[in-house]
Parts: C-alpha cells; sequence; structure tokens
C-alpha cells in the first residue's frame, strides 16, 4: 500500500523552515527590511473564536515579523496556499487579514496568495505544479 503524500503540508513545512528566504520569494516588495536579524515567528493557525459556538478561522502559515531594535512596526505576513484555484475566497482571506489586524492591533498586514496548480502540458502524463503568487494589498 502507498503512503499518501501531503503535498499542502511539505509546502507549509519548508515556509516554517525558512521563513525568510520564503518572504523574500513570496513578498520580495513587502519584506525587502527584512534582513536576518529580524525574528519572524509562526503564529497560531487556529485563531481565537470570541464566542464558543463561532466557527474557527484556521490560517494556513501567518507569519509575525519583528525588528529586534525596534526601529519599525512588527509586520504580519499572512500565506494562504491553495491547490485547487476554484476554492479560493478573497472574502475569506480579507476577513483572516482583518481579523489579525485587530488582533495584533497594528494595520501592517501583508496577505499574500499562493496558487498552486497541476500543469499537464508542461510535460504530458506526468503533473507539474505550478505556483503562481498573488498579492493583495
Amino acid at each position: 500500500m502507498s503512503k499518501n503524500t501531503s503535498h499542502d503540508q511539505n509546502f507549509k513545512n519548508l515556509i516554517l523552515d525558512y521563513p525568510h528566504q520564503a518572504l523574500e520569494f513570496f513578498a520580495k516588495d513587502e519584506a525587502g527590511d527584512i534582513t536576518t536579524d529580524v525574528r519572524i515567528t509562526p503564529i497560531r493557525q487556529e485563531q481565537l473564536k470570541e464566542r464558543l459556538g463561532d466557527r474557527f478561522h484556521e490560517l494556513d502559515v501567518p507569519l509575525l515579523a519583528e525588528w529586534p531594535d525596534g526601529r519599525k512596526e512588527a509586520l504580519l505576513f499572512v500565506l494562504e496556499e491553495e491547490t485547487d484555484p476554484r476554492r479560493f475566497s478573497i472574502h475569506r482571506l480579507a476577513h483572516y487579514t482583518l481579523h489579525l489586524s485587530e488582533l495584533f492591533e497594528t494595520q501592517r498586514v501583508v496577505p499574500v496568495v499562493i496558487l498552486r496548480t497541476a500543469d499537464t502540458r508542461a510535460r504530458p502524463g506526468k503533473a507539474t505544479k505550478i505556483c503562481r503568487v498573488c498579492r493583495y494589498l
């Protein structure tokens, strides 16, 4: 029996293992001032609920960038990865972004959408993952 590999989880793990490089790749313009001394911390994926009966919100990879010398306000990156672009919802992303903005009391939130799609045209018979990055500011 073959073991299923979660490419989504592997993708998230790469971002978490190499946060500086991931932000430089996926959000180059916004992450330009992030040097190796900037502390990047993954924040809780499952966001807090206001009421017990509310639906929970689970983010893919939210990252908090903090400058140790305090020269800049902390910056939140919301990296949302979607394998099926039809499942992506700009409304859900806007809700997550606004919720994080309130929770961390900042207006410095950068949402980044990573759309990964299978493209069989590249190599007939083999699906190749194509990665497109969309930034909504």
